[in-house]
């Protein structure tokens, strides 16, 4: 019975079926004539096969499977881990290097496995008697491009790119500590485009120097020269990948600005070669060139607006290799380099803030001490705030470790440290700064 049926019967005094009642009470309830109708059994379908649509992308994620093309056009199936792939029956029986373009990230080839106590050394041929004769930009350019590497660092928040350098023929590689820190997953790629994933040797914050080790072999080393003899003036170009792997083995020219350039970044100084051959991110890491075509410093920095408020153009620093030989050498044989002073903390500035509204001294809050430093010994726990370093005031983890710097591990610095409403001073010896944060 329509809602029009329902109404005549009303007026006419007739009785409702309880259906009718049922019809009436739902059209008031939706403003529709009819009861809706169930759809049970159309919604345990739908569930059901939600269901087995997440069983089966859950099935193809923890298997991996890949379709890749080889070298010689065949389709080839991957089942990988991660770190290795698997090929099917139907893949090429000889295995080459995957190419940036043909391989997914999962089919780098894996790192090696990397024990400390290398051999290997970093050689730097004797300066160049007087008169020798140099090369042209391109001629430089063919001798040094086989020897740089494009460095992707998979990270937890995204991607860093930078440049590397080939040191030996099997496989090590120079490159910056600031494009490899917090990785978790180092990947080179050569200039035929085969990828590798690297193993860390070591790495080095206070001079921004790392290692790296991919598994291969005969490879172009670059070769190293002497920066000592460097002079302003001096034309040198650079090698390297500015803002990226798309612009990769970009080559610029120009001179040595400037010698012994001592910047204090991070709160550490580094003596720096200065040139104003065009710097950008991504090239970090990558060589910096004499027109002999040898490599005579580790390109590290860009002057930029964050240093100063001015406008700036042609200000690149570099580190001097001969300066990086000692480095290298260490974090070759230890993994580290040894007799770096550290505190034994983990810390931040205390925010302004915080300094306001829970009337706070300015300083490091410490958030962690390691229970093997004499600074857990002489009573620093987390919560203290360090206020000054040898009567020096500090307000960031910068200004502390600018003094601290000026130390070397097994010496003594007083630290003035805010305790729950007191400040008192302690007398603290630095430790070795390997796997120490401050």
């Amino acid at each position: 019975m329509s809602w029009e049926e329902f109404k005549n019967n009303q007026t006419q005094g007739q009785e409702c079926p309880s259906q009718i009642h049922r019809e009436a009470e739902y059209y008031y309830s939706t403003g529709t004539a009819r009861p809706p109708r169930k759809r049970t059994g159309l919604f345990v379908l739908m569930t059901l096969l939600l269901i087995l649509l997440s069983v089966v992308v859950s099935l193809l994620m923890s298997l991996r499977i890949q379709i890749a093309k080889s070298a010689d056009g065949k389709i080839a199936l991957y089942v990988t881990d991660g770190n290795s792939a698997e090929k099917s029956e139907e893949t090429p029986a000889t295995q080459t290097p995957p190419t940036a373009e043909q391989a997914p990230e999962s089919m780098a080839i894996p790192a090696p496995e990397v024990a400390v106590g290398s051999s290997a050394s970093l050689q730097i041929s004797e300066p160049a008697e007087e008169g020798t004769e140099t090369l042209s930009l391109q001629q430089i350019y063919q001798k040094v491009i086989p020897s740089v590497v494009s460095i992707i660092n998979q990270t937890a928040t995204g991607e860093i790119t930078g440049t590397g350098i080939i040191m030996t023929t099997d496989g090590y590689i120079i490159t910056n500590y600031h494009v490899i820190q917090n990785t978790a997953a180092l990947q080179v790629s050569l200039q035929d485009n085969s990828v590798y994933y690297a193993a860390l040797v070591g790495s080095d914050e206070t001079s921004d120097l790392a290692v790296l080790k991919i598994d291969t072999t005969g490879l172009t080393a670059a070769e190293f020269g002497s920066s000592e003899a460097l002079q302003v003036g001096d034309s040198v170009v650079t090698i390297g990948d500015p803002l990226g792997t798309q612009l990769r083995g970009t080559m610029t020219d120009g001179i040595i600005s400037g010698i012994n350039r001592d910047l204090v970044i991070d709160g550490r100084t580094m003596t720096l070669i200065q040139t104003n051959a065009a710097l950008n991110s991504g090239n970090s890491g990558g060589p910096l060139i004499n027109m002999k075509g040898q490599v005579i410093g580790i390109n590290t920095m860009k002057m930029s607006a964050s240093f100063t408020n001015a406008s700036v153009e042609g200000l690149g620093f570099a580190i001097p290799i001969s300066v990086a030989k000692e480095i290298i050498d260490e974090l070759l044989t230890n993994g580290y380099v040894a007799g770096r002073p550290a505190i034994g903390i983990s810390g931040e500035a205390v925010p302004v803030t915080a300094q306001a509204y829970y009337r706070l001294p300015a300083g490091v809050y410490v958030r962690s001490v390691e229970e093997t430093s004499d600074a857990y010994a002489k009573g620093i726990r987390a919560g203290d705030i360090i206020t000054a370093i040898n009567d020096t005031e500090v307000a960031s983890v910068e200004d502390l470790n600018t003094v601290k710097n000026m130390f070397q591990a097994g010496e003594t610095v007083t630290l003035t440290v805010y305790h729950s409403g007191t400040i008192y001073q302690a007398e603290v010896t630095l430790m070795d700064a390997s796997g120490i944060t401050q």
